[in-house]
């Protein structure tokens, strides 16, 4: 087994790192002075775009680019290193135009749009002129159960109406996006399987009963791209402006769900690294008691257990990436669930080890940690909480169980 990165994906990787080191990281006062103020801040994301774009490090998520597609063709294995480089900034996947929630999104029109609506959002979201939401998530039913989603899709002639209340529904802020996808119930009758009953549709956002009730700030955070609550009222779209088919809705949602839980969790890896290398340097550089904390035996634990948890959730990652390159997303859907779950844990214990070592500039603006720890303890939560991806690992453990069962009889001793 060669653990060895091939050369051309080892040159990207420096490539992305050295634009991260020398274009974005002296950016981060100007985003963060600008974000404080209310403003998105564009003009420091917009030229960098370009300049990504311009050094080939432009949609590099997608594995089913096309030839006259913008961006480079990658593997889900060459990306999650560049993911990983990319979580070290959260901002940053912007620039290279591989962002959440449009990645997942461009994989949904890449897979399921007519060749109309490539035209009117997927060429736009692929050349970074445009932006876009996802809008699943309800306040009024448990999410963790998505078959409980409330908002209505029907059918009146020639069109859809759409009406409920959506929340968490990320990027819906920012000044360029145009699009919201929604999920709702298409088949009400009693009768229709719970899978069966949803579809998607395609919004605009400057569509007539379409508004933004709030900007939903996590852990006291104000993101400058939103995380919104969303009220449709009466929002009528034709029904050319469905997505896939009616009713495959959760078809659509699995498909979409895989390959962008990688990439969070390859993010989360890079901001577990980054706060593992500020702890280190805290220790050796901070003294109390006339040692360096760097000294102290249960800093050193600390440091110790967050090298190997972060090295043991990368491989465990990229694991699940290979198994989808080489026998499709739905062959890794036990892995994803449990990378997930690994890796929104490991950023909360990761980032509170590095805040405690910082002490109380640790919860303060004046390092990223505490913006860090926050967006781990949410990611704990979204695209399913914890106990959704326990119990589904479980039930596949006890079903292997069931049968084998009594193949373990020949260890015991009586």
């Amino acid at each position: 087994m060669d653990f060895q990165w091939p050369a051309d994906t080892q040159d990207m990787q420096r490539t992305l790192r050295r634009f991260l080191d020398e274009k974005i990281v002296p950016r981060l006062r100007d985003y963060e002075q600008l974000a404080a103020s209310g403003t998105y801040p564009s003009a420091v994301i917009e030229p960098l775009k370009q300049q990504a774009r311009d050094a080939g490090l432009w949609n590099l998520f997608l594995p089913g680019l096309r030839s006259d597609e913008p961006g480079t063709r990658l593997s889900n294995m060459q990306y999650a290193p560049l993911a990983e480089i990319m979580g070290r900034v959260p901002w940053a996947s912007e620039v290279f135009n591989c962002n959440a929630p449009d990645t997942g999104n461009t994989e949904l029109l890449h897979l399921f749009a007519s060749e109309e609506q490539r035209l009117r959002w997927l060429d736009p979201l692929l050349d970074g002129s445009i932006r876009s939401c996802f809008a699943m998530t309800e306040p009024d039913v448990a999410s963790s159960d998505a078959t409980n989603i409330a908002t209505t899709i029907r059918r009146d002639g020639n069109d859809y109406v759409i009406n409920g209340r959506k929340w968490f529904t990320t990027g819906a802020m920012h000044p360029l996006c145009k699009l919201v996808i929604v999920m709702g119930v298409t088949d009400e009758s009693p009768e229709a399987p719970k899978h069966r009953r949803h579809s998607m549709v395609l919004v605009p956002m400057d569509t007539p009963g379409l508004r933004i009730v709030r900007n939903v700030p996590i852990m006291h955070h104000h993101a400058p791209e939103g995380h919104c609550e969303m009220l449709f009222t009466d929002v009528r779209v034709p029904v050319e402006n469905l997505l896939g088919e009616e009713n495959a809705g959760f078809a659509l949602a699995q498909a979409r769900l895989g390959p962008g839980r990688v990439h969070h969790c390859m993010r989360t890896i890079g901001q577990c690294e980054l706060a593992a290398e500020l702890m280190c340097e805290r220790a050796l550089t901070r003294k109390a008691f006339g040692k360096h904390l760097s000294d102290f035996a249960n800093v050193q634990d600390w440091i110790a257990h967050s090298r190997v948890e972060i090295d043991q959730a990368r491989l465990f990652v990229l694991q699940a990436a290979w198994k989808m390159d080489t026998f499709g997303n739905k062959s890794a859907h036990l892995d994803v669930s449990a990378i997930k779950l690994v890796a929104a844990q490991l950023q909360t214990r990761v980032v509170d080890r590095a805040m405690q070592v910082f002490g109380a500039m640790g919860v303060t603006p004046d390092t990223p940690l505490s913006y860090l720890w926050s967006w781990g303890r949410a990611m704990r939560f979204f695209d399913g909480p914890d106990e959704v991806h326990l119990r589904t690992i479980a039930r596949a453990e006890l079903g292997k169980a069931k049968e084998n069962l009594g193949a373990t009889a020949p260890y015991y001793m009586n």
